[in-house]
């Protein structure tokens, strides 16, 4: 990495429901500064700048060519991030992704090609790995409390969102779908856990050919289903474990584990990927119950920001970052092996690696 030290200031886009977390924790985390804010629509952008006392750019181009701003966090829709994170780098800027890193693998690595090229730092979300619960997870497997992982298991079942969302229908579209809407944080916290993965076999399908919105302000419009709604599968890492993962937008109930890792001395229950907290639970191969687990990390509470932190000090101190943009493509890489093996019925080698990000030191 032949970049400098990156400054604290931040300027985001992308206004919509999650700028409220990140513009709550620059404050709470007090490790870089948001210091403008724009959007597509510009009210939204005036909205947000008032509510949280910073300022609003004229444009979305004015913040990318504004001097003041060091880094851009790029929180616009899926298939917005890669062309917004390359006009970024292209402005000079390094920038921090909400996932997935780009629809297609080919973006992505437009996006990290041109990073190197220039000097400058992708991030990308999920970093819900640098919290409490799973941090502390990592301490557990590190030390040898369930001995050398074995498997895992990774279940996200739900009935989908158009009972709730007020905009489903992009959930339901290419780059949607169980696995690119939530396979980021339960793949990311596989690779924390258990190191870089290495191929994939799969089924998809979409159970139904459209769905009706029942929330508002929508209520009533159908939704034509573009991508699989269900997706199950195998997932073999290089270090010899197995995972079996399953997302899925056709479940209304179910009794899963989220995810479990099961190693030669004992099991792991691990908290809520979409979570920085718990619970815990550990069970040893001659215990007799499950136990909870104090964490020994911090952030527990919902701290989405970790990563962009995390970027600029691991910039200042001369390392690389843990949420990091070859992380995200790897992961990229995965959602998009889980779908063609789905399609072909064939095992899908992925095409990336990335290393293990370093465990966070306890303090």
């Amino acid at each position: 990495m032949n970049d400098t030290k990156l400054g604290r200031r931040v300027g985001l886009v992308g206004c919509g429901n999650i700028s409220s977390a990140y513009l709550r924790n620059a404050r709470r985390l007090g490790r870089f500064e948001i210091v403008a804010c724009a959007d597509l629509i510009a009210e939204r952008a005036a909205g947000r700048a008032a509510e949280y006392s910073t300022r609003a750019a004229a444009s979305v181009d004015a913040l990318l060519a504004d001097p003041a701003i060091d880094v851009v966090l790029n929180l616009t829709i899926p298939r917005a991030h890669a062309s917004v994170a390359l006009a970024a780098l292209e402005a000079g800027k390094s920038v921090y992704n909400e996932k997935p890193l780009a629809l297609t693998r080919a973006d992505g690595c437009r996006l990290l090609d041109e990073a190197q090229r220039r000097g400058l730092r992708v991030g990308c979300a999920p970093d819900t790995f640098l919290g409490a619960g799973l941090q502390t997870c990592r301490r557990l497997i590190d030390q040898g409390a369930i001995g050398e992982p074995v498997a895992a298991t990774a279940f996200m079942t739900c009935h989908g969102h158009e009972n709730w969302h007020p905009d489903p229908a992009f959930y339901y579209q290419p780059g949607g779908g169980p696995m690119f809407d939530m396979g980021p944080y339960y793949l990311t916290a596989l690779v924390h856990l258990l190191g870089p993965m290495r191929r994939v076999s799969a089924a998809a399908r979409a159970c139904d050919a459209e769905r009706v919105i029942t929330s508002q302000p929508k209520h009533g419009q159908r939704i034509r289903v573009e991508t699989p709604t269900h997706v199950t599968g195998v997932l073999e890492f290089h270090r010899g474990a197995l995972a079996t993962v399953v997302t899925s937008f056709d479940v209304w109930h179910a009794r899963l584990p989220i995810i479990e890792i099961y190693g030669r001395e004992g099991s792991l229950a691990v908290p809520d990927p979409n979570t920085f907290g718990g619970p815990l639970l550990l069970r040893g191969s001659t215990e007799t119950a499950w136990r909870e687990v104090p964490l020994a990390f911090p952030h527990a509470e919902e701290s989405r920001g970790l990563g962009l932190a995390d970027m600029i000090d691991a910039t200042s101190a001369g390392h690389g970052h843990r949420a990091s943009g070859t992380l995200a493509f790897h992961v990229l890489d995965a959602m998009h092996a889980f779908l063609e093996s789905g399609q072909t019925g064939q095992r899908v080698e992925l095409i990336s690696s990335a290393e293990q990000p370093a465990p966070l030191p306890a303090a």
